[in-house]
C-alpha cells in the first residue's frame, strides 16, 4: 500500500510542476536588467560622482583637463557640489595621464599664514595622498607625480610617486583663509595659484599652469538619479582599465548594455527599466543615510561622517583582501566627495541630521548650536548647513556657514559661540546666523581642521543642535 501512496504523491507533484507558472522569457530578461542595474548604481557611485564634476567643468567652463579651476571667492549656492566647505578657497584639478604619461602636481611650501589642505585621488576616489600643511609634505611642499597604471619608466629623484590604478585622477585643494575679509580671500587665492601642474616629461621646462575662475558658474554635480547615470558610468568603463577587484562586474554591466569597446545605446524599453532601477537604488541609499551613522560622542546626534569600512577602504585602496565595502562606499558618495589618506590628521568631519530630541532638522524652525570654548583644533572649526535632499549648499542663501576664524563672530562670556540656523536671524544675532529655506529640511556638517588629541579623546564635547525660541 505504501508504495502506491508514494507513487500517487509523486504523480501529483509532477502534475503540479507541469502546470506551474514559469515567467515568460521577456519578464525574466527585464528582471535581470533591473537587478543588475541597481547593483551597477551602487558599485559605480564614486566614479560617476567624479565624472559629474568633470562634465560640469567641460561643458560649463573654460577649464580643461590637466589645468586648474578655482572659485575666486568663498563658495556660495552656485556651487552645487556635494557638501563643500564655504570657508576655504577651492582649487580643483582633473588629470588624465593616458596620452601624456605621469603628471606632476607641485605643491608650494606653506606656513601658518598660507597653507593648503589637499587630497589627491583616483577616478574611483580612492586616496593617493594628502598634501599641504597637515599632509605628507607637512607644509614643506613637494612634487607629487601621478603614475598611470601601465607606466614602465622611472621617476627621477626629488619627486613623490603616486601609483594610480586609473588613468584619470583628480585633486581637491583647499587654500585656507584667515578670515572672509577681502584681503584674506585675495591672499588665499594668490597662494593657491602657486600650485603648478605639468607633465613629468616637461619637468625641465614646465609650461605655465592654466587657472580658470568659475565662481559665477552654476556648477551642479549632485547625483542624477535617472537613466543618465548609466551614460556617466559607461564613459568610465570606456576610458579606464578594469581594476582586478572589479572584473566581476564585466558581465553584470554587459546585461544592461555597458561593454568596453561598444556603444551604449539602450532602447526605450531599457531606458524605462534603468530609470526604475536607479530610483530603487536611490531609495535604498537614502534609507541607509537616514538611519544615521555611529555617534561620535556618547548619546549624541553628531555622528561619524560615514561608515568606518568606507573610510578604511578608500584610504587604503582596499588593501584588506577580505573586505570590499561597495555598499558603504556608495552611500558616502551620494552626499560627499574626496577620499582622505590619513583621516583625522589634516581634517575631520561630523554630521548631524537630527536635533537634540532626535527629530529631523526643519528649515522652517530656528535652532541653536552652542560650540564650547577652547575647541581642540590647530587651525579652525566651521559648521555648514546643507539641503537635506540634495546634500548641496542651500539654494538662494547668501551665506551657508559660520567659522571660528570669522572676524565678526560674537562670543559668549565663557568663550563659547552660539550659531543660529533658521529662516530669520534672532534679534542682534545676525553675525552668528546661517539662513535656511523654510520649505526644505537641512543637515549640518561640523569640520575641524587640524584636530588635536583632545578631540579624539572626547574630553571636549560638541552638544547637539537644539530648537531655539527667541526670548
Amino acid at each position: 500500500m505504501r508504495k502506491y501512496v508514494l507513487a500517487a504523491f509523486a504523480f501529483i507533484m509532477m502534475a503540479a510542476l507541469a502546470h506551474a507558472q514559469v515567467p515568460p522569457t521577456e519578464d525574466l530578461d527585464k528582471s535581470q536588467i533591473h537587478r543588475r542595474a541597481v547593483e551597477a548604481v551602487i558599485w559605480g557611485m564614486p566614479a560617476v560622482n567624479t565624472d559629474l564634476m568633470l562634465q560640469e567643468m567641460l561643458t560649463k567652463t573654460a577649464g580643461r583637463v590637466n589645468q586648474i579651476i578655482y572659485w575666486g571667492r568663498p563658495l556660495d549656492y552656485r556651487n552645487q557640489t556635494l557638501t563643500p566647505n564655504p570657508d576655504v578657497i577651492y582649487f580643483m584639478v582633473f588629470f588624465n595621464t593616458k596620452d601624456i604619461g605621469p603628471i606632476v602636481i607641485d605643491i608650494p611650501p606653506g606656513d601658518a599664514n598660507a597653507s593648503l589642505t589637499g587630497n589627491i585621488m583616483t577616478v574611483w576616489q580612492t586616496a593617493l595622498e594628502d598634501v599641504g600643511l597637515l599632509g605628507l609634505d607637512k607644509g614643506a611642499g613637494g612634487k607629487f607625480v601621478i603614475i598611470p597604471p601601465d607606466y614602465t619608466g622611472t621617476v627621477p629623484p626629488g619627486y613623490i610617486a603616486l601609483q594610480s590604478d586609473t588613468y584619470s585622477a583628480y585633486a581637491l585643494l583647499r587654500s585656507n583663509m584667515k578670515s572672509h575679509s577681502d584681503a584674506d580671500v585675495a591672499a588665499s587665492i594668490a597662494y593657491g595659484k602657486r600650485v603648478k601642474i605639468y607633465p613629468l616629461s616637461a619637468a625641465a621646462n614646465p609650461p605655465e599652469t592654466v587657472f580658470t575662475d568659475v565662481k559665477d558658474v552654476s556648477y551642479d554635480s549632485t547625483i542624477r538619479y535617472d537613466a543618465s547615470f548609466f551614460t556617466n558610468l559607461d564613459r568610465i568603463v570606456q576610458s579606464e582599465p578594469w581594476i582586478e577587484r572589479d572584473r566581476a562586474m564585466i558581465d553584470q554591466l554587459r546585461t544592461i548594455g555597458i561593454e568596453k569597446g561598444r556603444p551604449f545605446t539602450p532602447d526605450e524599453a531599457t531606458q524605462r527599466i534603468l530609470n526604475e532601477a536607479v530610483g530603487e537604488a536611490r531609495g535604498l541609499l537614502e534609507k541607509r543615510y537616514d538611519a544615521g551613522f555611529p555617534p561620535f560622542f556618547p548619546n549624541s546626534h553628531w555622528t561619524y561622517p560615514t561608515l568606518q569600512e568606507a573610510i578604511e577602504g578608500q584610504g587604503t585602496g582596499y588593501a584588506d583582501r577580505n573586505s570590499y565595502a561597495v555598499d558603504a562606499r556608495a552611500l558616502l558618495y551620494t552626499y560627499g566627495y574626496i577620499a582622505i589618506k590619513r583621516p583625522g590628521t589634516a581634517q575631520f568631519y561630523l554630521i548631524s541630521i537630527r536635533d537634540r530630541e532626535g527629530e529631523r532638522i526643519d528649515g522652517a524652525r530656528t535652532y541653536r548650536l552652542r560650540v564650547p570654548s577652547n575647541a581642540p583644533v590647530e587651525q579652525y572649526w566651521s559648521v555648514t548647513a546643507y539641503d537635506r535632499q540634495t546634500h548641496a549648499l542651500i539654494k538662494g542663501m547668501d551665506r551657508a556657514s559660520l567659522a571660528s576664524n570669522s572676524t565678526d563672530v560674537q562670543k559668549n562670556a565663557d568663550g563659547s559661540i552660539d550659531v543660529y540656523f533658521g529662516p530669520k536671524a534672532p534679534a542682534g544675532k545676525e553675525s552668528n546666523w546661517v539662513p535656511t529655506d523654510p520649505q526644505r529640511g537641512f543637515e549640518l556638517m561640523f569640520r575641524v581642521y587640524g584636530p588635536t588629541k583632545a578631540f579624539f579623546d572626547k574630553t571636549w564635547v560638541l552638544p547637539d543642535v537644539e530648537k531655539f525660541a527667541a526670548p
